[in-house]
């Protein structure tokens, strides 16, 4: 980049065309390179160079050396002194073209007008079935802020783990420290980031909850982003999809089948029932190598039984998940294994949606069903020890801590946890069955071969609601009790979704004595005083909109099957008994809540922020931070990440109510 004139800089790149930035006035034109300050970064004298914090050092101290004085280089800024009155404004018009432009600011207002209006109209078409404005300024932002979140992103590890050519060698340790064993992943592609100010870098499991709201107005890109996670640049060769960029090996809970297949239902809804089966396929593909990763890496006495360490629930448990337990041993995870009976469903759903044009899918259809009870079983008798997840007297699913000595202690905190069991539910409708007919054979056949497995899941041989078939880990009863527990405002229920941990521990901490240090778990609804994983992240009582959407989900799969009849408590020892999809609703509504104005014209999310909640240049703009008060609503953790807050957008939107469907005699249990 180099100056063309006093308002104008020139932008030459090899691969692309000639770009021009022209300055309105005549601005301050700055350059330097984009390239790393090692005397800053190594302690290393005499570095010459215009590095990439130039601009900042000159605007900010001002370091006239940090600048290159030739006007040249790989980074520019145009720098405007203005002085603003008290109540007044001021505007600084700035256009990129590709075209040398004799007046380039001619037509400028009536083009930016124009912009806007096509903007209005897009949005006009998405809500014109929400009523509220309110609601449709806050779904607006959110979309906004998924789509401002896009960013390109360029990550060599081979490259970083050797060091740029001509500047000095990174420390040795670099070559068997983080992600030095994903020398294959070379990331050159634009991705949706948590926030591209305050978070800008790659998260796998986030990706995958971005992409729903983003397919409701992009689904090209939505697409493009469960695609690249799974391309050979991104995948390990063993079949592990990348976490994140500061250590690509952890483990984030296997969301992506799910993504996938939601994105794909969205696209098909969108495009009158056209569904786009080779993305489907495409991505099915990939992920039958991550299947198997997950059963032969994370399984560890192949059990059926799943660990993963700390599976994005940074805080959430007594110990650090993913790192040697003070007591030795490992844990049996609930989440871990109910978000692989999750998977099963997952995969087995969409083989059975690329079954209807290739039968061939059949076969791993069965396998993922077959595959799914098998871990229903294993929760219930892990390892045909009599450890079952499953805690009869608490009404709750617990991890439990297999000790060296052959000792086992449920860990009994509730948690989000023990609440993830609800997310594996699939639903077979009569008409589905009727056209794989390899399958339903298959099917029929196991589960009179392995009752035992069948009635673990589902009243199989009692037809459902409209001959309708379930497979979950919780049947009628249990889920009714856990649903007791989890509707419950004095321990998951808040007025703003559900909590990531109950409120009973704030009475009641966990406590686990450990050669005599004290563990100790204990309700904190905001910011967390526990050291694990940095501090920045609580699990431990906040309201989280990844696992509170899936929860929502789950219960609209519940309510397809049970339909009307079916009622429960809501909020618990309240005396009104709801259906499961207005339980679902109240809880989308909880949800929304913490952003939408309430009876005084005061939005949750803000708090006590007095700005925040009365300025009329702050009130109606959106904050979607990263958690929330698990008893106030208030906006906790990265203010501007929009990342998998903007899930609020897709909860707005209306959905289309089922048909009313008349129940046959008999009652579904």
């Amino acid at each position: 980049m180099s100056v063309s004139n006093s308002n104008l800089i020139e932008i030459l790149q090899a691969a692309l065309v000639t770009y021009w930035l022209y300055c309105v006035v005549d601005p301050e034109l700055l350059f330097c390179e984009n390239e790393t300050n090692y005397g800053r970064l190594q302690g290393l004298e005499n570095v010459q160079g215009y590095f990439k914090d130039g601009i900042n050092d000159y605007v900010v101290k001002g370091l006239n050396e940090t600048v290159n004085p030739n006007k040249t280089g790989t980074k520019a800024a145009a720098k405007y002194t203005v002085t603003i009155p008290a109540g007044k404004s001021a505007s600084i018009r700035l256009r990129l073209s590709n075209r040398s432009l004799m007046d380039a600011f001619a037509g400028f207002n009536s083009s930016f007008k124009a912009r806007n209006r096509e903007a209005d109209e897009f949005y006009a078409a998405l809500q014109s079935e929400i009523k509220d404005e309110d609601a449709k300024n806050v779904q607006r932002q959110a979309f906004a802020g998924m789509l401002w979140t896009k960013q390109f992103y360029y990550y060599d590890v081979s490259q970083w783990l050797r060091g740029d050519p001509g500047q000095p060698p990174p420390p040795h340790e670099r070559l068997s420290g983080r992600n030095s064993n994903w020398v294959h992943l070379h990331n050159a592609d634009s991705i949706s980031m948590p926030d591209k100010w305050e978070y800008p870098w790659f998260a796998a499991w986030d990706m995958a909850f971005h992409c729903i709201p983003l397919a409701l107005v992009d689904p090209g890109f939505a697409k493009a982003q469960l695609i690249i996670l799974t391309r050979e640049w991104n995948m390990h060769p063993n079949g592990q999809l990348p976490a994140y960029e500061w250590a690509f090996g952890d483990v984030n809970p296997p969301v992506h089948a799910w993504a996938t297949w939601r994105v794909y239902s969205i696209d098909c809804k969108m495009n009158d029932g056209q569904g786009d089966l080779e993305f489907l396929e495409r991505v099915f593909q990939k992920l039958l190598l991550n299947f198997t990763w997950w059963v032969n890496r994370k399984d560890e006495h192949g059990h059926n039984v799943f660990q993963g360490g700390f599976l994005g629930m940074d805080n959430i448990g007594i110990f650090d998940r993913s790192a040697k337990l003070p007591t030795g041993g490992h844990i049996e995870q609930a989440d871990g294994t109910s978000w692989m009976a999750m998977y099963c469903l997952n995969m087995m759903r969409i083989a059975l949606e690329l079954a209807l044009e290739r039968p061939v899918y059949q076969d791993l259809a069965t396998k993922f069903f077959e595959h799914f009870l098998y871990i229903a079983g294993a929760m219930a008798n892990i390892g045909d020890e009599g450890i079952n997840l499953w805690h009869d007297k608490d009404e709750f699913f617990y991890e439990v801590l297999h000790c060296p000595s052959g000792k086992l202690i449920p860990l009994k905190v509730r948690s989000m946890v023990g609440l993830i069991p609800l997310f594996a539910v699939e639903t077979l409708d009569p008409d589905m069955l009727e056209k794989v007919p390899q399958f339903r054979q298959r099917l029929e056949w196991f589960l009179g071969y392995r009752p035992d497995l069948a009635g673990l899941v589902s009243r199989w041989y009692e037809p459902g609601l409209g001959e309708r078939r379930l497979l979950s880990l919780l049947r009628g009863h249990r889920m009714k009790r856990l649903l007791k527990r989890m509707l419950d405002e004095t321990e998951f229920l808040s007025e703003y979704g559900i909590r990531a941990l109950s409120r009973h521990h704030h009475e009641n901490p966990y406590e686990f004595h450990v050669d005599g240090d004290l563990f100790t778990v204990r309700y904190q609804p905001a910011e967390s005083d526990s050291g694990l994983f940095g501090g920045n992240s609580n699990w431990r009582g906040p309201i989280w909109f990844p696992v509170n959407f899936l929860i929502i989900e789950s219960l609209q799969k519940f309510h397809h099957y049970y339909g009307n009849d079916f009622k429960v408590e809501c909020p618990t020892g309240s005396g009104q008994y709801l259906t499961i999809e207005e339980i679902a609703d109240e809880l989308s509504r909880r949800l929304a809540r913490i952003f939408l104005r309430d009876e005084n014209e005061t939005r949750p999310v803000f708090g006590n922020d007095e700005k925040f909640q009365t300025d009329p240049h702050f009130r109606d703009y959106i904050l979607f931070y990263e958690y929330f008060h698990g008893d106030s609503g208030r906006g906790v953790g990265a203010s501007h990440q929009t990342g998998w807050t903007g899930l609020v957008a897709k909860l707005l939107k209306p959905r289309e109510k089922e048909r009313e469907i008349v129940r046959r005699e008999g009652k579904v249990k």
